[in-house]
């Protein structure tokens, strides 16, 4: 590959194994599901297996601002994923979830109650890959602290492991600057927010750190962005979906 460069850190559980199932893909806060048609086509090619998006657009994250509006996400998210487990002979789906998809990805993996509703995702998701997620986030007064602090008191870390299979990629993009670039600055803005440290590496919004689940197989990749237009790959790009998809 030309910019993307791959380093993978072994956790408690050992390295995943790839099986062949299908695949459902969330997305980010306030993303469109029109975003990751290249990463569906990317992963079919590679996998041969079904790979279905989760349809949601901008407004559907709005009310995720609290927790009551993360319902709605996670309703769309399991149809997506009953429907796509049915196309297999196994029933049972690799789950990928970008940015705060990762995060919902993990709630939706419990079999307890959440809000009166109970999802049980843990029957279905055997394998769950996050990319650029934040999961470690600081910051208390916006939607994405207030998600990650929340999973994180109820299902911390990697936390159905062995039965499921967690591998999380982060980006190494840029590094943050309070004295440096535009781009330098922004990202250390973002840093700070998200991790605590602005002067850390990351994807251009989260930082390394940030984006690693504590058990999980931990995968860095060397010059990519949080989305398309970071000036380079992002995680949807098809040379880092094969980068990914094969580390993980």
């Amino acid at each position: 590959m030309n910019n993307v460069r791959t380093t993978s850190e072994e956790s408690e559980q050992g390295q995943p194994g790839r099986g062949a199932e299908a695949i459902v893909i969330l997305g980010g806060f306030m993303s469109l599901s029109a975003l990751y048609g290249k990463m569906r086509s990317a992963l079919a090619q590679l996998t041969g297996q079904p790979v279905c998006v989760v349809e949601t657009r901008s407004m559907d994250w709005m009310p995720s601002l609290l927790p009551v509006g993360w319902l709605y996400v996670l309703r769309k998210l399991d149809r997506t994923v009953r429907s796509t487990a049915k196309l297999t002979t196994s029933g049972r789906v690799t789950l990928i979830g970008h940015s705060a998809g990762g995060v919902l990805g993990r709630l939706y993996l419990s079999p307890e109650p959440f809000l009166g509703q109970v999802f049980g995702g843990l029957e279905w998701v055997d394998r769950l890959i996050t990319l650029g997620s934040p999961h470690h986030n600081e910051r208390r007064w916006l939607h994405g602290g207030m998600m990650a602090r929340w999973v994180e008191s109820r299902v911390p870390g990697a936390y159905f492991t062995p039965r499921v299979q967690y591998c999380s990629v982060a980006g190494k993009l840029i590094r943050g600057d309070s004295q440096g670039s535009l781009r330098e600055r922004q990202a250390h803005s973002f840093y700070e927010q998200i991790g605590g440290d602005g002067d850390a590496w990351g994807d251009g919004l989260v930082p390394v750190t940030s984006a690693l689940l504590a058990g999980s197989h931990q995968i860095t990749l060397e010059g990519v962005g949080h989305f398309a237009g970071f000036s380079g790959p992002w995680y949807g790009t098809e040379e880092t979906v094969a980068a990914w998809w094969q580390a993980c």
